[in-house]
């Protein structure tokens, strides 16, 4: 996380919903060597609490679940790189603005019996903003493929206790300025989600 004080003051309800709503991150587990990133939907409950997902069984993070283990869950929104043209004032240097929240706790894995209602609950989450579309549901699989697909995969769960976030969205800057930046980040901005930066660069509170 970023150590300016200034990109860590958003209420940590706000950084909850953030999360909840892109519902995707890289879970990431400290070994001897390298860590292990999975890159993964996720279920978070409405306090933050707690984060629901699924890994294949294969995969090198499942295998250590034998035991609960300590890890992170990294969720980046909007970003993109800002000029220092943009400012309209001198002696400014280049910069990379962005939202990212971290999610820290205990990831264990749930009884093998949970897995069909998370992955209900996963689908309907995602299949509900696809409106005004028919959602899919997993009733629509061919009797005994949903069951051999799921012996394939495992329900988790993390346990937060931390959540960390920066929103950094040039909130050091005079308001004036900040707002030239934003103009720029929407008609050129190199990056991803640009435009949503941008309103999120504009708002009020960062």
């Amino acid at each position: 996380m970023h150590p300016n004080p200034a990109f860590r003051q958003t209420p940590e309800a706000r950084s909850i919903g953030f999360a909840r709503e892109q519902g995707f991150g890289l879970l990431c587990v400290g070994t001897g060597d390298a860590p292990l990133v999975s890159h993964i939907p996720f279920l978070l409950s409405e306090d933050g609490k707690r984060a629901e997902f699924h890994l294949v069984r294969s995969n090198p993070i499942a295998r250590m679940l034998a035991v609960p283990v300590q890890a992170r869950l990294a969720v980046q929104g909007p970003q993109s790189y800002v000029s220092p043209d943009w400012y309209g004032v001198e002696d400014q240097v280049p910069t990379w603005n962005y939202i990212a929240v971290h999610l820290v706790g205990e990831v264990s894995l749930q009884p093998q019996e949970r897995l069909h209602d998370l992955l209900d609950r996963q689908s309907a989450m995602f299949e509900e903003q696809l409106a005004p579309k028919t959602p899919w549901t997993t009733a629509k699989m061919s009797d005994g493929v949903m069951e051999k697909m799921m012996r394939q995969i495992v329900p988790c769960v993390m346990q937060v206790a931390e959540i960390d976030s920066t929103w950094k969205l040039n909130q050091n800057k005079p308001g004036e300025v900040r707002l030239r930046a934003a103009g720029e980040v929407a008609d050129h901005g190199l990056g991803q989600e640009t435009a949503a930066l941008a309103a999120h660069m504009r708002a009020p509170d960062g």
